[in-house]
């Protein structure tokens, strides 16, 4: 049996079913660093399926452990003397799934450029109308709403308006600062990067819709949790409403801005930790996710 069907049908599961159950679930906004993995696990998984079931379908009347061991030998690799050149098909069946791979790493590159290049520019422009602020370690910008963001990358940003410091208390101001160091800590712009390329190559799939909107507002909740490590829920929670307006540029992290809201009331409500068997079992998924593909194109003993 050619391997195909079932990656197909494992793409559509991926693609259409999971994005819906992890928007209907409440654990992601619990645990974001978790949910964050999961989403980025399901796009490099689908990514893999799709790469796959393109060199299935160049040759149909593989049998299904064909698959991987295919791949190797349209390569050159552990073929033996008596085994033939690879074939035409053999070449089609190795050049879908790389360009398939080939696409997405191609939209990444391309997102984390451009994003790169608005930055500088916004970078240039900051030098020249922005104070430095060794005290906040951040760049004072003149503008009377009240905002702070991040520019991540090479040569890192923090800026904040001279309305937020004059607003802010000076630990609002510090728990607003620490917020956006966590995004460029964590690196958010290659995730968003990651992100952006899955639904540039993938546009139709409700995965790459939601998320992409989704990885935006993860990351958000993951800086926020970083800030309230070392300041009280009330702080950041003030401070986030009080910059609720603010708006940052574009390739930019901001603090407050459309996902204000939702993060407040996640900051205020209930908060419950997750269990520690949701985080293992979540964390197992996230590793296991990316691997399926395989176990479909080359099941262990076939």
């Amino acid at each position: 049996m050619n391997a195909a069907p079932a990656l197909l049908g494992y793409a559509a599961v991926v693609g259409v079913a999971a994005p819906r159950l992890m928007m209907r679930s409440a654990w992601p906004h619990r645990a974001p660093a978790l949910a964050a993995a999961i989403w980025l696990a399901l796009m490099l998984s689908f990514t893999l399926a799709t790469a796959l079931a393109a060199s299935q379908l160049a040759t149909p009347t593989e049998h299904l452990h064909a698959g991987l061991v295919g791949l190797l030998h349209a390569c050159g690799l552990g073929t033996g003397a008596s085994e033939p050149n690879p074939t035409t098909a053999d070449r089609l069946a190795l050049a879908m799934p790389v360009a398939v791979v080939a696409a997405f790493a191609g939209a990444y590159l391309f997102h984390v450029t451009r994003a790169g290049i608005v930055r500088a520019r916004h970078r240039d422009r900051l030098d020249k109308v922005g104070v430095r602020s060794d005290r906040l370690r951040a760049t004072v910008l003149p503008h009377g709403t009240p905002a702070a963001y991040c520019l991540p990358g090479l040569r890192s940003r923090i800026v904040v308006s001279e309305a937020a410091v004059r607003l802010l208390t000076e630990e609002q101001l510090d728990a607003v600062l620490e917020h956006e160091r966590a995004h460029i800590a964590g690196r958010h712009h290659l995730l968003i990067a990651a992100a952006q390329a899955f639904a540039t190559v993938f546009p139709w799939m409700p995965l790459a819709r939601r998320g992409r909107d989704e990885m935006a507002v993860l990351l958000e909740m993951i800086a926020d949790d970083r800030a309230l490590r070392s300041h009280s829920h009330e702080v950041l929670a003030t401070a986030m409403y009080e910059m609720a307006a603010g708006r940052a540029p574009k390739a930019a992290f901001g603090a407050g801005g459309s996902t204000a809201l939702l993060r407040i009331k996640r900051i205020l409500g209930p908060r419950r930790a997750p269990h520690p068997a949701l985080w293992g079992s979540v964390a197992s998924v996230a590793l296991a996710i990316p691997l399926l593909p395989l176990l479909v194109a080359c099941p262990p003993g076939v």
